[in-house]
């Protein structure tokens, strides 16, 4: 059997639109390559280093190694300092480092000798990314530094990150809703549910409907003659609904027997399966989310029965009446379910449909004018659309939500490493 997906025009657009969008930034003169000096990014020029593998920095004959220094601590700056080649003593050297991140913020490092080298007052937090401005001073002599440091940044240019559908929102607070994932069908609510039968025993002279018609409360369903009265009597639809079953034939004799089954499908029943493990979370009343597995579609309910007996493969159904007056669900249809069983207040939590995989992290990408950097996330309780945020990101960052993919892509194709 063939399958077929789905492809509409606005996604082809898209498509499109990423496609032209990256080969734009694989142009070494596009805007959007930005200089990453320290990581070697681009194709660039690898910068020197020195015998602590740290990057140096020369003013005449003064020299500074600089590298991040990361075994056995959080990251932080360590320099050593030459002069004609020669060490010099830690402590004749007075060091300062200021990292201008992405949005203004400075991080303002100064160095104490510790053994044969200078170390940073401060952990360098990720992201690695910012403008370094060193200011060294020895002898009453200065030298100074400026370089570009990127890591997980770009530049896209509003117009063309409006057609490329990027959406964006704020992080804060959020009460995420804890959910269990379950699975089951749509079943015929049994109480709306009529079976019709003639009230004396008679010939059936007509029948006006057919299984699987539509009917209205009063429409006329079938004609009876009484055996003893030899009256006519129309037997009627007490409700709105469905005829599920017909056992009713011109000529036939009623016999007390059912004639009809008509089920009113504006309301029926997902019927699902819980196991043991979850069972205990669920209580009545709980608000649950269905979807159609074929299409996607979802409706909500409640709980409204925890069966006692438990089936034969340990699980036990759980009732949730649904309004179906729209007609999407019919009884015998598969679905899955979320059955909320608790609620937890996040102090800060990020839309899931946001989070990317930047080198070994779980990332967003804050979003400041024009520009766009990865903000490595410590992750707590993901629920639904949500995912707790436990550090990495600062409260009221706007970040991208919506088609964050096309974000990690403009970045892994510039090549954006981590090599200090």
């Amino acid at each position: 059997m063939n399958s077929t997906m789905k492809v509409f025009p606005h996604q082809i657009c898209l498509l499109l639109l990423l496609i032209v969008f990256l080969a734009a930034c694989s142009d070494p003169h596009s805007e959007n390559n930005h200089g990453h000096d320290e990581h070697g990014e681009h194709g660039e020029e690898e910068p020197e280093k020195g015998p602590n593998y740290g990057r140096l920095l020369n003013d005449g004959d003064f020299t500074l190694e600089l590298a991040i220094f990361e075994t056995g601590v959080p990251p932080e700056y360590r320099a050593w300092a030459t002069k004609n080649g020669k060490a010099l003593n830690p402590d004749e050297v007075d060091l300062n480092i200021k990292l201008t991140r992405l949005g203004g913020k400075v991080d303002d490092i100064n160095f104490e000798a510790i053994g044969e080298a200078l170390r940073g007052d401060m952990v360098i937090y990720e992201p690695h990314s910012f403008v370094v401005t060193i200011t060294a001073t020895h002898n009453d002599e200065t030298h100074r530094w400026q370089y570009d440091s990127f890591e997980g940044r770009t530049k896209i240019e509003k117009a063309v990150a409006e057609a490329l559908e990027i959406g964006t929102s704020v992080a804060g607070s959020v009460v995420m809703q804890k959910t269990i994932s379950v699975y089951g069908q749509i079943a015929a609510n049994s109480e709306k549910l009529r079976n019709i039968t003639a009230r004396f025993d008679g010939a059936i002279k007509s029948v006006s409907v057919s299984q699987g018609e539509q009917v209205r409360k009063g429409q006329k369903l079938a004609t009876v003659e009484s055996n003893q009265s030899l009256q006519l009597v129309n037997i009627t639809s007490p409700i709105n609904g469905v005829i599920s079953q017909r056992s009713a034939n011109v000529g036939e004799q009623t016999d007390g027997r059912q004639l009809f089954t008509i089920i009113d499908t504006r309301s029926v029943w997902a019927e699902l399966s819980v196991f043991p493990t979850d069972l205990a979370q669920v209580k009545m009343g709980a608000p649950v989310t269905i979807t159609d597995t074929t299409s996607g579609q979802t409706v909500s309910g409640k709980v409204s029965r925890i069966d006692v007996m438990a089936q034969a493969n340990q699980s036990v159904n759980v009732r949730v009446v649904l309004d179906n007056k729209k007609g999407q669900l019919r009884p015998g249809q598969h679905v899955s379910a979320n059955i909320t069983v608790g609620e937890h207040t996040a102090a800060l939590a990020v839309k899931r449909s946001g989070l990317q995989a930047f080198r070994d992290f779980t990332v967003v990408y804050a979003q400041i004018g024009e520009e766009y950097e990865v903000r490595m996330l410590d992750l707590g309780l993901q629920a639904g659309e949500w995912a707790e945020v436990l550090g990495g990101l600062e409260p009221g960052t706007r970040y991208v939500s919506v088609n964050s993919y096309v974000i990690k892509a403009d970045i892994e194709k510039s090549g954006a490493s981590h090599d200090h």
